[in-house]
């Protein structure tokens, strides 16, 4: 059997604005962008070069999904965004005014610095240690 994680339901205020985040300020591809009807919408975005998952932007159709914008991991790390090449893609974001929430760290497991969404959610940015080889 073989199973895979397709995509990631985030929660947002409004599709378009997403939208320009997620291409504008990560640089992120636009993958498809289809009208549901009744205003919804079937919208996913990637990093480029990603194969195996991608982000749903799910717009808000309640209060209770309204209230979940900005805290879907709780207050921790919901996401994780790994890289090549952490400076160049540091440097990149933090140029486009992506808001970072505490300097870049060197850790067992590689560069990594938390940064926020256009809502708040708290992402990883990770660039992972090489491998030792075995």
């Amino acid at each position: 059997m073989k199973q895979r994680i397709a995509h990631v339901a985030l929660v947002v205020a409004d599709y378009d604005e997403a939208i320009a985040f997620y291409t504008g300020k990560l640089g992120f591809t636009l993958l498809e962008d289809t009208p549901l009807g009744d205003g919804k919408r079937w919208v996913r975005v990637a990093p480029p070069g990603a194969a195996e998952c991608s982000l749903l932007l799910a717009r808000a159709a309640d209060d209770r999904q309204r209230a979940s914008i900005g805290n879907q991991g709780g207050g921790r790390v919901f996401l994780f965004l790994f890289t090549d090449d952490f400076r160049r893609d540091h440097g990149r974001m933090t140029e486009k005014g992506v808001r970072f929430v505490g300097p870049p760290r060197e850790e067992a497991y590689g560069t990594v610095a938390v940064f926020e969404d256009l809502y708040g959610n708290l992402w990883d940015l990770l660039e992972p240690a090489a491998k030792s080889p075995e």
